[in-house]
């Protein structure tokens, strides 16, 4: 049964900016993917997947709280399916989306593509979606209307998701990742 969506709400892993988060050796059948390590993260946490949703959808995953992960390489990974309510942002799991994307504050240019991507692709399937950062989703302490800095209960994503949409989804050079020289990101 489909859910209805009223937000899509934009998420950061809060890791090191670049960082690919695979984990372990691909010898040894040690390697862990980024689904996998948050997945490891949110089951920590106390996060847990209903057993109907995981034996029909990505069974390996038991307690990922996002629908989507943006992968430093701009692929987009599947966490929950879109109809399975998630564990993302609290208050607000019934009605939305959770798109992550790997990092903290500056996000690799494919990330930004990926993110793009992935929203334009859930507008069009909910056009009435209102797209948000975690921040923003924060209580209006004061009661002015706004969510001011202050106020935040987590810098997550890491950006300006409003400044974001308002450019069309274009990035902002001050949180596009630029690897050192050298480097593999």
């Amino acid at each position: 049964m489909a859910r209805e969506i009223s937000l899509i709400v934009i998420h950061c892993s809060a890791s090191k900016d670049g960082e690919s988060l695979f984990s372990g050796r691909l010898t040894g059948n040690t390697l862990q993917t980024p689904l996998q390590v948050i997945n490891n993260w949110h089951r920590a946490r106390g996060f847990h997947r209903a057993p109907e949703w995981r034996s029909r959808f990505n069974p390996s995953l038991d307690a990922i709280g996002y629908h989507f992960v943006i992968y430093v390489s701009g692929t987009t990974a599947t966490g929950r399916h879109v109809n399975e309510i998630g564990a993302h942002c609290y208050g607000h799991n019934r009605q939305s989306i959770g798109v992550c994307m790997i990092g903290t504050d500056r996000f690799l240019p494919a990330q930004w593509e990926g993110l793009k991507a992935t929203v334009l692709a859930l507008q069009k399937k909910y056009p009435a979606a209102r797209v948000a950062g975690h921040r923003d989703l924060s209580p209006d302490v004061d009661g002015d209307g706004i969510i001011e800095p202050q106020e935040w209960l987590k810098t997550c994503p890491g950006f300006d998701v409003a400044a974001w949409l308002a450019r069309d989804m274009a990035s902002d050079p001050l949180h596009v990742f630029q690897p050192a020289q050298g480097s593999t990101a």
